[in-house]
């Protein structure tokens, strides 16, 4: 009864989205204008109806009601809890609704909040909205229904991939759904402003918190996927360009320049059809990245192959979202004024660079997860990885560092470099000593040696801007803006100290033997068995020292046998110092009976992390900065409004 409770609501909800697409246009025109009054109260009980499906699929998931179809695929009465509510959006169809549920309540917050910009552009954009929901509940509806009904009902159901039954997995595809979601807001706020030709900077006030607020939650997701890939796959990377790592990547980078547009256009009434350029195009990354997932063109551990079926309907979306915008911007593009000039030199001038830079980063991204597609396609087998990617990528990240360090100093509309040479003398004699020392350990490639030396000035240079403040009456972005740029620094560091000194040993060992890696002492103590909820395991106990006087540690890497699904995974086994991670992972047991370990000794690892979680916490002091900001702005607003209303009652105005 609770899935046949959740299909009605989703139908209802397709129904009121198409409703509210009709009556959204409808109220655009002059005989349809009473029909515009509906319009938000109908996004609101969409967005309801949405969240009471994906909670019926929830409550399926947390009773295992193996009568429903997909629980019996991608769940059983023996997981964890946790695992059985995760299980919910672990699959193809649960992650599409919760893909439309987060949309929908999306726009019902839209509905309720946004009263800045004029209503025919709050229709256009809410009209806007409904379209994109309409087109993912007929996907849901008609291809991928989450409540269909299994006869006969099995005795026990399938169970979820094993590499998914994570906690940190578990939370990782909601925070990237609520980054995708909010960039289908940003597009629908850019698709609005065309259709209405409103676009200025109270179009970019509106669409500026759902950008950063999907930025975000897409940083958070990305880091947390990165993080998940290192200690759960066992084969010790962070990133390896694997094309759905870049599907989250891509709408990260056009977020991230469509962030920096937007607050342009907000403060500086500048580069106008940029921001609506940026608007269309980080959607668009988003719908490629939900095709590549769930098109069953690729074969990954966190991508669902479906059949072609589906691909093809969401490439018909792709198509339809993507191709109309586009053709509504060739349409609207002369009509979107220029906004004021500004100098080369400057921060504009800063910001117009670093966005093409990161442009051209996505470019590269997304020719290199396409074009083996293609290639196979065509017949042939290309393969692309980092070989590619990492030297291409740098071309243009090397530069857009150089200008992050710099921009943030410069004045808006014109400046000159003199100015802000003083600031930059520290950071320059950082590098050059960063540089040096590294040359001095030798052995580290170019672009390691990039990677490092750039995290060191651009660290210092990250904290220029509060200069001469007062820190207590330094707003809220400009601190936001400091923590992010100081978390790439982090990042940076990290990524290319595990690059330029992991060292990594593959080693067959008996109990009792020892092992170095790096500075680290290892021996294996015992291998013993060890039982969970719903798996088993061998378990190595090694023994470990940090040099010669180092305290022993113990480390305690599986070999894990799950049931259902049966599947054999390595739990790797991590032990975190100031300087770095030591990660070993138990292999098998030879016909000698050795054991196989692998070991890493990975300086500085863990800034990789870190750093991404500062940049998501400079977003979040950015967010509720310009929230507080918009709402003084509209509070003052409303003040004057009501003034000027009294004096005009009391015969004070005309």
């Amino acid at each position: 009864m609770i899935a046949e409770l959740g299909l009605a609501a989703l139908w209802l909800a397709a129904a009121l989205a198409a409703l509210q697409l009709v009556s959204g246009s409808l109220g655009l025109t002059r005989r349809g204008t009473a029909m515009s009054g509906v319009v938000r109260p109908l996004a609101v009980v969409q967005g309801l109806l949405a969240l009471l499906a994906f909670g019926c699929l929830i409550y399926v998931f947390a009773v295992t009601d193996l009568s429903v179809k997909l629980v019996a695929a991608n769940s059983h009465s023996m997981k964890p809890l946790v695992f059985k509510i995760a299980g919910a959006w672990g699959n193809h169809e649960g992650s599409m609704l919760l893909w439309v549920t987060v949309m929908g309540m999306a726009g019902a917050v839209v509905a309720l909040v946004e009263k800045r910009l004029p209503e025919p552009t709050m229709l256009a954009t809410l009209a806007g909205q409904a379209f994109v929901s309409l087109g993912f509940y007929a996907f849901l509806l008609l291809s991928s229904n989450p409540f269909e009904r299994l006869s006969p009902v099995p005795p026990e159901g399938n169970g979820l991939n094993p590499l998914l039954q994570d906690l940190g997995l578990a939370f990782h595809p909601p925070t990237l759904y609520l980054g995708y979601v909010g960039l289908s807001v940003a597009f629908s706020f850019a698709i609005g402003a065309l259709i209405t030709r409103e676009v200025g900077p109270a179009f970019a006030r509106a669409m500026r918190p759902w950008v950063l607020g999907a930025w975000i939650f897409l940083t958070i997701g990305i880091t947390a996927g990165s993080y998940w890939a290192y200690y759960e796959l066992g084969w010790g990377g962070w990133w390896f360009w694997d094309p759905v790592e870049n599907a989250s990547l891509m709408p990260w980078l056009a977020a991230t320049a469509l962030l920096h547009s937007a607050s342009v256009l907000a403060s500086r009434n500048a580069l106008r059809a940029w921001t609506i350029m940026l608007g269309v195009v980080a959607f668009s990354m988003s719908m490629i990245g939900t095709f590549l997932v769930r098109s069953g063109i690729l074969t990954s551990v966190h991508a669902f192959a479906v059949d072609p079926e589906r691909g093809t309907f969401i490439l018909g979306l792709l198509a339809i979202y993507i191709g109309g915008a586009l053709t509504l911007f060739a349409l609207r593009a002369a009509t979107v004024t220029e906004g004021k000039r500004f100098a080369l030199v400057s921060r504009e001038g800063a910001l117009v660079f670093n966005n093409v830079m990161l442009s051209a980063i996505l470019g590269i991204v997304l020719f290199g997860t396409l074009y083996p597609l293609l290639a196979e396609a065509m017949g042939a087998k290309v393969s692309v990885g980092p070989p590619y990617f990492n030297p291409m990528s740098a071309l243009f990240a090397v530069p857009m560092l150089v200008v992050l360090a710099v921009g943030p100093l410069l004045r808006w509309r014109r400046d000159k470099f003199a100015r802000v040479g003083k600031a930059l003398v520290i950071p320059a004699m950082l590098v050059a000593v960063a540089g040096i020392a590294v040359v001095m350990i030798g052995g580290v490639s170019l672009l390691p040696f990039l990677g490092l030396v750039l995290a060191v000035g651009l660290a210092w240079a990250s904290f220029l801007p509060l200069r001469d403040r007062n820190l207590r009456r330094t707003p809220l972005p400009v601190w936001g803006m400091v923590i992010a740029h100081f978390g790439i620094a982090v990042a940076l560091f990290g990524m290319s100290c595990e690059s330029a000194f992991t060292v990594e040993k593959l080693v067959a060992v008996r109990t009792g033997d020892i092992t170095e890696v790096g500075p680290w002492g290892v021996k294996l103590d015992a291998i013993e068995p060890v039982a969970g909820p719903n798996w088993t395991a061998l378990e190595a106990r090694l023994l470990v020292r940090y040099g010669p006087d180092g305290k022993v540690t113990r480390m305690l890497p599986q070999s894990r046998s799950f049931w259902a699904p049966p599947q054999q995974t390595s739990e790797s086994a991590l032990l975190t110092r100031w300087n770095g991670q030591l990660y070993a992972v138990l292999g098998g047991e030879g016909e000698d009976g050795r054991w196989q370990l692998r070991l890493w000794w990975k300086p500085f690892v863990p800034l990789i992390w870190i750093g991404g979680l500062l940049i998501a916490l400079g977003g979040v002091f950015a967010l509720i900065g310009r929230v507080k900001s918009d709402v003084r702005r509209l509070v003052a607003k409303g003040r004057i409004a009501d003034r000027h209303e009294g004096e005009a009652q009391l015969g004070m105005r005309p």
